[in-house]
């Protein structure tokens, strides 16, 4: 037992999948096979912006071992209809393309080989389109249009996927609240590196289309999800999704919209199950980049407290988006967390298109981008102000009593939340009053490199993001206790995390649970592990499932033993009296034979806690030629209890790393903005962090034991 009484949660336990990863076994989409599979490839536009005024398929369909070659011309019946969301009136394959690399025509062949030689066969001829790059061009009244299906390029509300998400926060008076500051600051600011978190597994999806279902096996993170959010755009085409060992997400390997749509037309087209894999180069160029933001307003401090935020807020899109008003939507709860002192706000978000590559989810969906604009705009301020910035975090940041209107524009006040103790230790281990020496003041100075510190902050409700439903079916007969639980494993251990709270409730080794495998017709809804919300989430519904199949089990057996079921327990697969905990009974003598029992849990989407982590850097600068350096970082969080140290190690690492220093310092694709291409396509040109780079990570991580839950864990994130 641990020091909380616990048998399993908060203790390292061995991946049960850790031999296989090792050793090579693992199976990953590419390891299946699947009989009569076929390869999909794409030919893609080389303009930003351009119209097919002529095309010939001719020589690509005469290609022994060809099976469909598709266009805007010839797409099937039932795929005419399907649209690619956000914008919704565009079909999967159009005759204008949007951006350099825009798919205009598929292949599907007997082996990828063929399908990229067929595709080379396509003879199409274009008339080049105005083009426009930046937000703050594209909402000028005299912009090219990216979309001639609309009359601005500003997108309007989405139906399904958007339509109540908040694109405007209004609270109190803002004009009010800008005369009582004491300092007002009015400026702009971007945040638009077309970043790619660059998972190591590129996306992938396998589609076969049979008896009026679609069957996929794609490289998703949300497994459960993925039916629904890709069956949308097939008019509701019911999705029966399944997912093996997925090699990182990072958050851009969720929907998988383009590719995924793209290989059920050829299913559908040719009647056989298709395979499409992106090469390395198009998942950097062409599959989703990490939102654009564009911000254009005021700050207003009155104290040490902001007190009011005023402006315009510009989410680029580029060509497609499938979830930016879900991103706008999280993104302005997001700032009320981290300003959640703040009472006066006037924050409208814009979804705008442009002609670059498409974007989507990235690990911090929405808030980590449009606080990169506003934070820089507040610190400023807070500089303005003189205030230290620890301090500045210390007493602007959401606590309990506090509040926010998040996503759908519904309210939920803070509860459970009081991170000073957590900022200040933090603080202190770090060295931040010796080091800091003010704004923009180095700590030390040697010759030409300069020395400095700095310190940001984040927190996200998501962590209660959507329902969760789990099922546990405990087996009598074998000891074997069966998690039937939609969760997705892409590289974290959460599939090996999720059955320590089964085992913790059952009293029971965690080798006796049992994990389904992952797919739609084994498992109830998750929305899968993005947004940092399973620790809460699904970690609540499968330790509900737990705790009622535990229940059922106590109740059928209490009757065989003429007790109560409050007399007896449950321990390593055997029932206890209470009383006399030396003889254990075996719970198949007291059930009817092959009897199995399972409990039901859910979670209810509930955004009313936060999760919270304090970053502390220390940096060094070549003030002759820019290059900087991580030297120290300390990470500080309060993640209410710990459920596995070895796994809270890894994400602290891969959350500062990945979502933080590396989106900051690196992950920056260039857009030739005269071609509107991607020059960056290849691991040599796209800057990206190796292991040895990374800096030594210090931690001071705090367990506050929150009444949220059973286990009272927040997560990390």
């Amino acid at each position: 037992m641990s020091e909380k009484g616990y048998r399993h949660i908060g203790k390292n336990v061995t991946r049960f999948d850790a031999v296989d990863i090792v050793t090579g076994k693992t199976i990953f989409l590419n390891d299946y096979k699947m009989k009569d599979l076929i390869y999909g490839k794409s030919l893609k536009c080389p303009y930003a912006h351009a119209r097919i005024t002529k095309i010939d398929i001719s020589k690509a369909q005469a290609l022994p071992g060809v099976h469909g070659v598709l266009y805007y011309g010839n797409m099937p019946e039932m795929c005419k209809g399907w649209g690619l969301n956000q914008p919704p009136v565009c079909p999967v394959l159009r005759r204008e393309a949007s951006y350099a690399g825009d798919v205009v025509a598929l292949v599907a062949a007997d082996t990828e080989q063929i399908a990229e030689e067929a595709c080379g066969l396509i003879q199409i001829e274009y008339e080049e389109l105005p083009a426009v790059f930046n937000t703050w061009d594209a909402v000028k009244p005299d912009a090219p249009l990216v979309h001639e299906e609309f009359d601005s390029n500003i997108l309007p509300n989405v139906p399904f996927i958007g339509e109540n998400m908040m694109d405007h926060l209004v609270r109190g008076d803002v004009e009010k609240a800008f005369a009582e500051c004491d300092y007002v600051l009015d400026g702009e600011d971007a945040y638009d590196s077309l970043g790619c978190p660059m998972a190591m597994e590129p996306p992938g999806v396998i589609m076969k289309y049979e008896k009026g279902r679609m069957f996929a096996w794609p490289t998703s993170q949300v497994a459960m999800m993925y039916g629904g959010a890709i069956g949308g755009r097939m008019q509701g085409l019911p999705i029966e999704t399944t997912t093996f060992n997925i090699g990182g997400g990072f958050g851009n390997k969720a929907e998988l919209p383009l590719i995924s749509m793209q290989t059920a037309v050829l299913a559908v087209a040719t009647g056989r199950p298709v395979k499409m894999n992106m090469t390395k180069t198009e998942q950097l160029a062409i599959h989703d980049q990490r939102i654009g933001m564009y911000i254009k307003g005021k700050v207003g401090i009155k104290g040490d407290i902001i007190h009011a935020i005023q402006g315009t807020i510009y989410l680029d899109c580029g060509a497609y988006n499938c979830c930016g008003q879900w991103q706008m939507g999280v993104g302005l709860g997001e700032c009320q967390v981290a300003f959640g002192k703040c009472q006066n706000w006037d924050l409208e978000g814009k979804l705008v298109m442009t002609n670059h590559v498409q974007t989507g989810a990235v690990r911090g969906f929405g808030g980590q981008e449009i606080k990169a604009v506003l934070m820089p705009m507040t610190m400023k301020a807070a500089a303005k102000a003189g205030v230290d910035p620890v301090d500045f975090i210390a007493k602007n940041f959401s606590e309990t009593g506090d509040g926010w209107f998040w996503r759908e524009r519904n309210w939920y006040e803070c509860r459970e939340t009081d991170w000073k103790p957590v900022i200040y230790d933090a603080a202190e281990k770090f060295g931040w009053k010796d080091k800091w020496k003010g704004w923009n003041i180095p700590t030390s100075t040697d010759g030409h490199k300069a020395v400095g510190v700095g310190v940001s902050v984040h927190g996200n409700a998501d962590i209660g993001e959507d329902n969760s439903e789990a099922y546990v079916r405990i087996t009598p007969a074998t000891g074997l206790v069966y998690l039937h639980a939609g969760i997705a494993e892409t590289g974290a251990g959460q599939r090996s995390n999720i059955r320590k709270y089964v085992a913790e409730v059952l009293d029971m080794p965690v080798e006796k649970v049992i994990l389904a495998p992952c797919t739609t017709e084994a498992n109830p809804f998750d929305a899968g592990p993005i947004g940092s919300r399973c620790t809460l989430t699904l970690g609540t519904a499968v330790t509900k499932a737990a705790e009622d199949a535990l229940r059922k089990l106590l109740e059928a057996a209490a009757g065989p033993l003429h007790a109560s079921p409050d007399d007896l327990f449950f321990r390593d697969g055997m029932i206890y009296y209470k009383s006399r905990s030396d003889k254990p009974i075996h719970p198949a003598m007291l059930l009817p034979f092959a009897t199995t029992i399972t409990g039901y849990g859910q979670y209810l989407a509930d955004y009313s806690k936060s999760n919270f982590n304090i970053y502390f850097a220390e940096v060094e600068v070549d003030l002759d030629t820019g290059e900087t350096s991580l030297k120290k970082v300390l990470v500080g969080t309060d993640v209410g209890q710990i459920i596995d140290p070895a796994t809270l190690e890894m994400q602290i690492h891969g959350g500062f790393g990945a979502a933080a220093a590396d989106t900051g310092l690196l992950e920056e694709n260039v857009l030739d903005k005269s071609t509107g291409r991607i020059l960056t396509g290849n691991m040599i040109d796209y800057k990206w962090r190796t292991f040895d780079d990374f800096p030594p990570v210090d931690t001071v991580i705090h367990e506050s034991q929150p009444e949220i839950s059973r286990f009272k864990a927040t997560g990390f994130g």
